[in-house]
């Protein structure tokens, strides 16, 4: 097998500060942050021979808008991993020879649209009776995606006896570091309390452990390893990577283990790296279930151990294993698909672009990034991301 380790590294990288955005079309967020992140990198247009987004057809018209001649397009959708999945294919396809500078961008802008996400079923999905693939079978019955989470989140609890308690560290660690982001769309403390008596949502998900709704936007630039010595950023280079999509299994559903379960370990022994050797992790957080199976699945503990592990404070600032400074989709933001944030947070802490302040990270040479898209508890993908300091 050909070792891929730094074959491309993440050279710019820009977050889109907007988080509500009525005067912004999708297109002009994502315009504005690929020129961002290429000024990040001290790049142009020009370097650019490669596209990847999210959303299908909206990638014809980013380029016409931006007047970009990329000769390699790739619109892969898995949901919030499409963009672990997009640096992925970079990596390999700059590896190859093919490209030498890909451009990732995202944007969506629910919160202006009134895109309730996770809400609705048959009607909102826009199923038919007469498609035949697998939801038809079940969006009649009018699943919702904070559902499926809400009854992985109750079998957890019932088969390992993990608590409301424990779930709610997720969202008040992500909430106390929203605090040090001045983009973050909520900011003020929260504890433990405040979560349980915010109200139910989907039992046992109360409002706190759901995933905020905001418009959003971001970009990275991958280059090959000569592009990147002439940027004017420290590159963040690409180690491991792996892929994967879960599903019903044929009728044998498996509420516990999820397609993390699939990535962790190959991403992991592609870099060469242990549990232990990671400073920190991005870990998309849409519900705080996601968090604490998805934590199991990648092995940083046992399956049934994730609540007593993200309790604590071990997963804040300062701990064993701190988890998306930025604050996460469940404080910072959350525009639909969030993987793409997890790469640019994951780039600015390597880079010690926060250095001086209480969000930085300290000694951050290794970072684990997990994305996950679809719904856990049905069909979703999960794309595992390890990135390192120069």
């Amino acid at each position: 097998m050909t070792d891929l380790r730094k074959s491309a590294a993440i050279v710019g990288a820009y977050e889109h500060p907007v988080r509500y955005a009525p005067d912004k079309s999708e297109t002009l967020i994502m315009a504005e942050s690929i020129i961002g992140a290429l000024a990040d990198a001290g790049l142009e247009k020009k370097d650019v021979d490669a596209i990847f987004s999210a959303g299908g057809l909206s990638g014809y018209n980013l380029v016409d808008y931006l007047n970009m001649q990329p000769k390699y397009a790739d619109f892969t959708t898995v949901g919030g991993a499409s963009f672990e999945f997009h640096l992925s294919h970079a990596v390999t396809a700059i590896a190859a020879g093919r490209i030498n500078c890909a451009v990732i961008v995202y944007a969506s802008t629910p919160r202006v649209t009134g895109t309730l996400v996770g809400t609705g079923g048959f009607a909102r999905n826009g199923s038919t009776l007469s498609d035949p693939v697998p939801g038809s079978f079940e969006d009649l019955y009018g699943k919702t995606t904070v559902g499926l989470y809400a009854m992985i989140a109750r079998r957890h609890m019932h088969q390992y006896g993990t608590t409301s308690e424990q779930l709610a560290e997720v969202a008040v660690a992500m909430r106390k570091h929203a605090g040090l982001n001045p983009n973050a769309l909520f900011r003020d403390p929260i504890t433990v309390e405040d979560v349980l008596a915010s109200r139910v949502i989907s039992d046992p998900l109360h409002l706190n452990d759901c995933c905020i709704i905001s418009d959003g936007g971001g970009a990275v630039v991958v280059a090959s390893p000569e592009v990147a010595r002439s940027c004017k950023t420290k590159p963040a280079w690409v180690l491991g990577m792996a892929e994967a999509i879960a599903h019903q299994g044929a009728g044998k559903r498996d509420l516990i283990n999820i397609a993390a379960a699939q990535t962790g370990a190959p991403a992991m022994e592609m870099a060469g790296v242990k549990h232990k050797d990671l400073d920190m992790a991005m870990i998309y957080d849409s519900f705080t279930i996601t968090v604490v199976e998805t934590l199991e699945d990648l092995g940083f503990c046992k399956k049934g151990e994730g609540g007593d592990f993200v309790s604590g404070g071990r997963i804040e600032l300062g701990g064993e294993l701190p988890l998306n400074p930025d604050g996460g989709g469940l404080s910072s933001n959350h525009p639909g698909m969030r993987g793409m944030f997890l790469l640019i947070e994951a780039t600015r802490q390597l880079r010690g672009d926060f250095a001086g302040t209480p969000r930085q990270v300290e000694n951050c040479n290794l970072v684990l990034a997990h994305g996950t898209g679809g719904a856990l508890g049905d069909r979703h993908s999960g794309g595992t991301i390890i990135l390192g300091g120069d």
